[in-house]
């Protein structure tokens, strides 16, 4: 998608960034999502708690939207967390905000639905992958298609994102080692 000047000029204006810490909690379960973001920089969780268990789904990093894909159009309360993994510089797109900008740049409009096939497929990919694959190949796919995410990320996030516990992931870590050496 191409924007000229004064449609870069008109999003700048309207589409804070912001800074946030690790630890820092972008929505919690129950909250109405009210905004939308685009990664800047960092690492953001998408997690669920069950029966007080962290789960995590999705990672987002740079160059990525993220967003509350139920509460944030429908104004219903998340079933989910989103937290900052790490130091983040996100655009803040409030609801509005992002619809204002819908109307006045038409383009956006199919940006925004692109965007949103591209997540859809990714999710039902990760879901197939979830279904079809053990443990051990979804940790093989993670560490070839997302390597830097095991710098970035707890051991222990990326064991709840495989389904799997800490210990189960470093028999699975100690095993492909093995095999490599």
């Amino acid at each position: 998608m191409e924007l000229n000047e004064r449609e870069i000029e008109v999003i700048s204006s309207k589409i804070p960034i912001k800074y946030y810490r690790t630890g820092h909690v972008l929505l919690k379960e129950g909250d109405i999502s009210k905004e939308s973001y685009f990664n800047i920089k960092g690492c953001v969780r998408l997690y669920h708690l069950v029966e007080g268990e962290e789960r995590t789904t999705f990672f987002y990093t740079e160059n990525r939207f993220i967003s509350s894909i139920r509460s944030y159009p429908t104004k219903t309360p998340s079933n989910h967390y989103l937290d900052c993994v790490e130091d983040c510089l996100l655009a803040v797109i409030p609801f509005n905000i992002e619809n204002e900008l819908i109307q006045s740049i038409p383009s956006l409009e199919t940006f925004t639905r692109v965007s949103l096939e591209q997540e859809l497929a990714n999710t039902r990919e990760i879901l197939f992958d979830y279904i079809l694959s053990n443990p051990e190949q979804r940790y093989q796919k993670l560490l070839n298609n997302n390597p830097d995410l095991f710098q970035r990320v707890p051991l222990y996030h990326l064991a709840s994102y495989l389904g799997i516990k800490a210990e189960s992931l470093s028999r699975i870590r100690r095993r492909i080692s093995k095999k490599t050496s």
